[in-house]
């Protein structure tokens, strides 16, 4: 697998969290590159949840209705002991 590639971007961030960082030694490309895909991933499952909500909830409301097919094999749900 091959190593995406990477871009220079000019960013503007406060001084004293850069002041902070330095002084601890943080990657600051890495902290950042972290941290966006983490955003980035957040803003897709929600885009995701959006996008299926009405499937979802149909789902819900057949599981709700039917039961799981699974439901006659779970006999600790069904008090048989």
């Amino acid at each position: 697998m091959s190593t995406p590639t990477k871009k220079a971007a000019n960013l503007t961030v406060r001084a004293d969290l850069l002041e902070e960082a330095r002084a601890r030694k943080i990657n600051l490309s890495q902290t950042l590159e972290t941290a966006l895909a983490a955003e980035l991933k957040k803003q897709r499952e929600a885009e995701w949840l959006e996008q299926n909500k009405e499937a979802i909830a149909a789902y819900g409301r057949l599981i709700e209705r039917e039961g799981l097919l699974s439901d006659s094999y779970r006999s600790f749900m069904r008090g048989d002991d």
